[in-house]
């Protein structure tokens, strides 16, 4: 088994390998071209993630600067949005539903090491994916660790550290990120000015 597969299987592998290098390397070059390109170069700047992206909506945003692993991992959903700053270790899957709201200086995190100091010290690590659903709201600031789902219409508060998964139809702030309350259904759906 590859390197690559231990990675994507969610197992211990090396890093540092000719094939995983070059791949970081051409996610490197790609989101280089894409964070120095005009403010006017939209239609470019998301030509080149679309090519980089496992997947991607017919429309979707995301400010520059970003900053990503491989690419190919991550799966961006139809409407979605991302602020300044993004940065995503997709080591492994990264699911983003549609009409996803993500705040400035956000982090997603695939990418652990293990807690054994010599392990650690031989350039191990593994990678658990990360799932956002669909209408997630993730304020500025906060920082996704491997393995998490965050469940539909949820919203994560700014600064927030998820170390373990969060359900649908909550608000949860805090470090660690806790669930603050239930979202009431009348807070949820289109009728925001019924008379």
């Amino acid at each position: 088994m590859t390197e690559k597969e231990k990675m994507l299987r969610g197992e211990p592998y090396f890093s540092f390998g000719e094939e995983l290098a070059g791949e970081r390397q051409h996610a490197k070059e790609v989101v280089f071209e894409f964070n120095r390109l005009e403010p006017s170069k939209v239609v470019e700047r998301h030509a080149l993630l679309r090519g980089l992206f496992g997947s991607a909506g017919g429309k979707f945003y995301i400010e520059p600067p970003f900053r990503c692993d491989y690419g190919y991992n991550i799966h961006w959903g139809e409407g979605s949005y991302a602020n300044y700053n993004l940065v995503i270790l997709d080591c492994n899957r990264v699911t983003i539903g549609d009409q996803v709201l993500i705040g400035p200086n956000v982090s997603i995190y695939t990418a652990g090491h293990p807690i054994d100091p010599v392990t650690r010290a031989q350039d191990v690590e593994f990678a658990l994916p990360v799932t956002i659903g669909n209408r997630v709201w993730i304020g500025g600031g906060a920082i996704l660790n491997p393995g998490v789902s965050i469940g539909d219409n949820t919203v994560i508060g700014a600064g927030s550290v998820v170390t373990k998964s969060i359900p649908a139809n909550v608000v949860a702030v805090g470090n660690p990120c806790r669930v603050l309350r239930e979202i009431r259904p009348d807070e949820i759906g289109g009728d925001h000015g019924s008379d």
